[in-house]
């Protein structure tokens, strides 16, 4: 802060065409499509479009990034990272795999029996932002 009670921010480098990258490369590995993805992730293809563009145009949340991080199998920070530039720390001997290698999870895009739970999952995302947009037009 500076004496007027000021705030700077310090610039951060964002880096979205490395997140256009990984993202492409990930969903060509696991052979998911635009759809498929933006179900599983709980996100519209729009945002998917715009994130594999790579333009940084329109600031996608962290929490979208999360969500299609999680969805393509890696850990939740992956594209927040990637975006940022940072990188996993390599493990120290005995210490273990980095967050999400060697790891077993579920595939990216569950099997269609998991639908069912895959619409509600987003169903109740939805329900969550509907309920923060009515709470701050409340404050308003």
């Amino acid at each position: 802060m500076t004496n007027n009670g000021e705030r700077h921010l310090r610039a951060v480098h964002e880096d979205w065409r490395s997140v256009a990258t990984a993202l492409g490369a990930r969903m060509s590995t696991q052979r998911v499509s635009q759809q498929e993805l933006a179900l599983a992730a709980g996100v519209s293809v729009a945002t998917l479009r715009v994130l594999q563009r790579g333009n940084g145009e329109r600031r996608v949340q962290n929490s979208t990034l999360s969500a299609v991080s999680r969805a393509l199998d890696w850990p939740d920070d992956h594209l927040v990272r990637v975006l940022l530039g940072d990188q996993y720390p390599e493990p120290t001997p005995g210490q273990g795999p980095a967050p999400g290698v060697g790891v077993a999870r579920q595939p990216a895009v569950a099997a269609r029996t998991d639908l069912p739970e895959q619409i509600l999952r987003t169903l109740r995302r939805i329900e969550r932002r509907v309920d923060d947009i009515a709470r701050h037009l409340v404050k308003a």
